[in-house]
C-alpha cells in the first residue's frame, strides 16, 4: 500500500509565540531579582512566568513532531538521523558554547566555578552533576531538559510508527500521566540533598509538557472541524485561561512560593498547570492559525532571536540593575524589565546573525560532507555487489548451456 509522505506547512504566529515565551522568562527572572512580592496578584503571576519554559518544550514538541514524526519519512535510515541530529547541534551548540564561554570569563559571579562545574555547564549535563547550576546560567536547566527531549525522539517516532495517529496519541499521553508520578519515586524524592543533584527536575518530569505538542501535531494532520477551529481563534479566551492558570499555581493553597522545595504531590500539580498553560497558549495558534499579531515581521523577528534572548538575558540582567542604579531584591521591577528586554533583543539579534546562523551552516556543512564522504563507500559496495551477481549470472548461464548440449535430443 502506499502513503503519501506528510509535509507541515509554516505557521508564522508560532515564531511570534517563541518570542512572547522568551520574554516572559525573562520577566519571571526580573521579577525574582528585583523582588516582587509572590504574594501579590501580579507577583503570583510573574512567579507563574516560568510556564513559559512548557510553551517553549510544548512548541519543540509540535514543530519536531509535525517535521520528523510519523508520515513523514524524513528519518529514514542512517541518514535521516544524521541530518536529523546535526540540525539540533547546529541549532543549539554554538551560540550555547559561546554564551557559556562568556560567562565562565567574564561574569564575575562565575569566578569561583570549579573544572567540574565549567565541563557540566559546557556538556549540557549541569542537572546531573551536584551544584553545577551557577549563576549567569542557572536558567539553562530547561535547555538540558529540551536535548534530553532531541536525543530520544528519533527512538519515540520508530516505536510510535507502526501505529495509527489516536493510538500514538494515547500512548503520549498514557506515557504523560504516568510521568506525573516521578517526583513521587524514591531516589527523586530524596533529593536534592548534601552530594546529589535536584533530581526532581529530570527529563522524565516534564513529558507532560512535550506531550501537548506532540499531541496537538497529531490533531493537526487530521481534519478539524470549523466550530473547533473558531474557538481557538477566539484568542483573548484562552489567553485569559492561561493568566488564571498562572496565578492559580502561584497562590501560596497551591504550592511553596520562591525557592521552597515544592513536596511531590506539590510538584505534580505545578507540571498539571504548567500543561494546561502550554495548552492554552500553542494548540490554538497551532490548530487555527492566522493573521496574528505574533505572525506580524516584528514579533517573528523577535521570535527568531528568542533562543538568544533566553540564554544571553541573565548576563543583561546583572548588568542592568547598576545602569538602573538599584541592587538585587530591591525593587525597580519596571526599569529593569525594560532595560533588561530591550537590551537583550539587542544582544540577542547579535548572536543570531554572528554565532548562531554561521554556526549552524558549518555544522550542516560537516555533516554534509560525512554523508558525502561515505557515498563513494557506497557505491563501491553496490558495484562489488552488482558485479558479483553479474558473475553469478553468467557462471548459472554457462553451467545451463553445458548441460542443454550434453542432454539427449
Amino acid at each position: 500500500m502506499h502513503h503519501s509522505l506528510y509535509k507541515a506547512s509554516h505557521i508564522a504566529s508560532l515564531e511570534g509565540l517563541r518570542a512572547v515565551a522568551a520574554f516572559g522568562i525573562v520577566a519571571t527572572h526580573v521579577a525574582f531579582q528585583t523582588g516582587v512580592d509572590p504574594a501579590t496578584h501580579l507577583g503570583a503571576v510573574l512567579a507563574r512566568f516560568d510556564f513559559f519554559v512548557a510553551v517553549f518544550f510544548a512548541l519543540s514538541a509540535f514543530l519536531l513532531w509535525r517535521s520528523y514524526g510519523p508520515g513523514t519519512g524524513r528519518l529514514a535510515g542512517a541518514e535521516g538521523w544524521l541530518t536529523y541530529y546535526s540540525n539540533r547541534l547546529g541549532r543549539i551548540a554554538p551560540a550555547y558554547l559561546a554564551a557559556v564561554a562568556v560567562v565562565v570569563i567574564f561574569l564575575p559571579e562565575a569566578t569561583t566555578m570549579t573544572g567540574g562545574q565549567v565541563l557540566a555547564n559546557a556538556t549540557l549535563t549541569q542537572i546531573y552533576v551536584p551544584n553545577a547550576l551557577v549563576s549567569g546560567l542557572t536558567q539553562m536547566w530547561s535547555l538540558c531538559v529540551e536535548v534530553a527531549f532531541y536525543a530520544v525522539l528519533p527512538l519515540l517516532v520508530a516505536v510510535l510508527s507502526p501505529l495509527g495517529p489516536r493510538a500514538r496519541s494515547a500512548v503520549v499521553i498514557l506515557l504523560a500521566a504516568l510521568s506525573l508520578g516521578w517526583a513521587y519515586l524514591p531516589f527523586v524524592a530524596s533529593t536534592p540533598a548534601n552530594g546529589l543533584p535536584n533530581r526532581q527536575i529530570w527529563p522524565p518530569a516534564y513529558l507532560c509538557w512535550f506531550a501537548v505538542g506532540i499531541v496537538a501535531a497529531e490533531i493537526e494532520r487530521g481534519r478539524i472541524p470549523w466550530r473547533v477551529r473558531r474557538l481557538m481563534r477566539m484568542r483573548w479566551l484562552w489567553w485569559s485561561a492561561a493568566l488564571a492558570l498562572a496565578w492559580m499555581a502561584g497562590q501560596e493553597w497551591f504550592g511553596p512560593l520562591g525557592l521552597e522545595h515544592p513536596t511531590p504531590g506539590e510538584f505534580a500539580l505545578r507540571i498539571l498547570a504548567g500543561t494546561g498553560f502550554a495548552a492554552c497558549l500553542l494548540v490554538p495558534y497551532a490548530l487555527a492559525p492566522g493573521d496574528d499579531l505574533l505572525a506580524t515581521p516584528i514579533a517573528t523577528a523577535l521570535g527568531r532571536w528568542s533562543y538568544s534572548v533566553f540564554l544571553w538575558h541573565l548576563v543583561v540582567l546583572s548588568a542592568a540593575f547598576p545602569l538602573v542604579g538599584k541592587s538585587y531584591f530591591d525593587g525597580g521591577f519596571l526599569p529593569v524589565f525594560l532595560v533588561t528586554t530591550s537590551a537583550s533583543a539587542v544582544v540577542a539579534a547579535c548572536s543570531y546573525e554572528l554565532v548562531e546562523k554561521p554556526g549552524a551552516r558549518v555544522v550542516r556543512r560537516l555533516a554534509r560532507w560525512d554523508v558525502e564522504r561515505r557515498e563513494p563507500t557506497r557505491r563501491e559496495e553496490s558495484a562489488d555487489a552488482v558485479g558479483m551477481d553479474s558473475a553469478a549470472t553468467a557462471t548459472a548461464a554457462a553451467i545451463n548451456h553445458a548441460s542443454a548440449a550434453s542432454s539427449p535430443a
